[in-house]
């Protein structure tokens, strides 16, 4: 990958990021746990699947917020530092897109197969307020266009590294 495109792939990346964190933070800001407990009409059934999924929000909005900092480090920088990126890059795909995808409380699910009729592919473990529907679905809209776009940093990266370090053993 040249050192353009890598930073192009940053510059897209941190702005996705940014985006995310923004649209989190400003949800998170606006309610509260028992106003979507009252929202839902049922009390019990409801309270520790919002805290769950509540927490699940604020953990994404740190990784993503740690991730669009360094990211922006790296493009700060006088000189690009290409494996600094790289490495950036490769945190963005393994805690946040993999957080999203895979939240904690498992308060949804990805349906891959959803992803091929169009159709959005999350699935919601129980019917959920209309802003939180609205913000998940938009979410992974933008996480499905990183995962695309970093899918390189899911195995390849690694492996690449790995090469390098048995490289630079049998070198030594």
């Amino acid at each position: 990958m040249s050192a353009t495109h890598l930073k192009q792939l940053c510059e897209e990346t941190y702005t996705k990021l940014k985006k995310v964190s923004m649209e989190v933070e400003r949800f998170l800001n606006q309610v509260t746990l028992s106003g979507l407990v009252s929202a839902s009409g049922d009390p019990e059934q409801f309270e520790t699947y919002y805290r769950n999924y509540l927490s699940d929000l604020r953990h994404l909005l740190v990784y993503c917020e740690n991730a669009y900092e360094r990211l922006g480090v790296s493009l700060r920088r006088a000189r690009f530092h290409e494996e600094f990126a790289e490495e950036v890059l490769y945190q963005v795909y393994h805690s946040c897109i993999n957080n999203f995808y895979y939240p904690k409380g498992e308060v949804y699910e990805e349906d891959g197969r959803l992803a091929y009729t169009g159709q959005d592919c999350i699935i919601f473990r129980k019917q959920v307020v209309p802003e939180l529907q609205q913000l998940t679905l938009s979410l992974s809209r933008v996480f499905e266009q990183l995962r695309n776009d970093l899918q390189y940093y899911e195995t390849d990266y690694i492996a690449k590294k790995s090469m390098q370090i048995e490289k630079e053993k049998a070198q030594a």
